[in-house]
């Protein structure tokens, strides 16, 4: 065998022997490319659900009075466009609007803000 072709056996026996090996202190390849972050899992607004089936869904679930449903999106795209400020004053306040009532806190006057809003919250993020 000539030199060059002794060389070249050598190596690759080298390399074959090395590929099924782990070296527990051997660096992790540097990337490129930052991998994504994985997406953070959305934390369910269980409050806001509770008092939606409790209070809100008396009117929201069938439209009465001109309750926009949840998920109904061309019904909540202009409120949700007015900013959640204007949703919840609404909600906490009552309203009197052209398509129809909301009652202050949906009629049940000894409802928290929070627990209104976080009704509120729930069903925007049904209807986005």
């Amino acid at each position: 065998m000539n030199k060059p072709t002794l060389l070249l056996a050598t190596l690759s026996l080298a390399l074959l022997a090395a590929c099924g090996q782990k070296d527990a202190a051997a660096p992790a390849p540097a990337t490129t490319v930052a991998p994504a972050p994985a997406a953070a899992p959305v934390a369910e607004n269980t409050l806001g659900k509770t008092v939606y089936g409790k209070t809100c869904a008396l009117c929201h679930a069938a439209g009465t009075a001109g309750a926009p449903k949840p998920g109904d999106k061309a019904d909540w795209g202009p409120r949700i466009a007015q900013g959640d400020d204007v949703l919840y004053k609404h909600a906490l306040e009552g309203f009197t609007g052209a398509k129809g009532q909301m009652p202050a806190r949906g009629g049940a006057a000894s409802l928290p803000d929070d627990e209104v809003k976080a009704a509120v919250a729930y069903m925007v993020d049904q209807s986005r």
